[in-house]
């Protein structure tokens, strides 16, 4: 037979600890999975790691915000608004681009100038022919009072509008970078005269503006 006053001995030690009957500690083996890898093949996360995790997120917020600051208390310090550094950068730039455009702008300007006078120049050079004819007809009376002396006349006003002009004349100093001496004879020279002087010009020299188109062929005498 059961005995009821064991049953009620242990309802009574139940209710002093406070704990229900189907409370009480179960006996036998208490099993904890420590595993570091899942069934799936995958880590687990263990407490620490998430403790880790959480730490290295709030120190780089921090940091961001700590950077953040920073900038600000920079911009705070200067006395200037973060939208007035930008403005002045913004304007920085625009005046270097437009710096670099007026640059551009003389460049191709100038260059445009140096073609245009290089094409002027080809043109002249074929006329030379023309124009040593001229001064020899000239130079030999040949144009004085010849219908062609008014043509002749027009061709070489219309040049000088385009900046030719003749360089080379008797009487004057023999220079090697303007003159090409083509012969070197005996002959009088002025007075004056202190060195290597020019006393005969074949073909007069041309210049276009500050370029020399063809310098002058002459012939040169020594002061006696």
């Amino acid at each position: 037979m059961t005995d009821p006053t064991k049953g009620a001995r242990s309802d009574a030690a139940s209710a002093e600890s406070g704990r229900r009957p189907e409370e009480e500690d179960q006996t036998g083996p208490v099993i904890r999975d420590k595993r570091r890898i899942d069934e799936n093949g995958d880590v687990r996360a263990t407490s620490e790691d998430k403790v880790t995790d959480e730490t290295a997120a709030e120190n780089a917020d921090g940091q961001a915000t700590g950077e953040s600051a920073t900038a600000d208390d920079v911009a705070g310090e200067a006395g200037e608004h973060p939208d007035t550094v930008l403005a002045a950068e913004r304007l920085d730039a625009l005046q270097r681009t437009q710096a670099e455009y007026f640059n551009y702008k003389k460049r191709v300007e100038r260059d445009r100038e140096a073609q245009k006078d290089a094409t002027t120049a080809r043109v002249l050079e074929s006329l030379l022919p023309v124009l040593d004819d001229i001064y020899l007809a000239r130079e030999h009376g040949d144009l004085e009072g010849s219908p062609f002396e008014k043509i002749a006349d027009k061709l070489e006003a219309t040049l000088t509008k385009l900046g030719l002009a003749a360089f080379g004349a008797v009487g004057e100093p023999f220079d090697p970078t303007h003159h090409e001496a083509l012969m070197h004879i005996e002959a009088e020279v002025p007075e004056d005269a202190e060195g290597t002087t020019i006393v005969q010009v074949m073909q007069p020299g041309y210049r276009l503006g500050d370029r020399m188109v063809r310098p002058a062929r002459v012939a040169v005498a020594d002061p006696s």
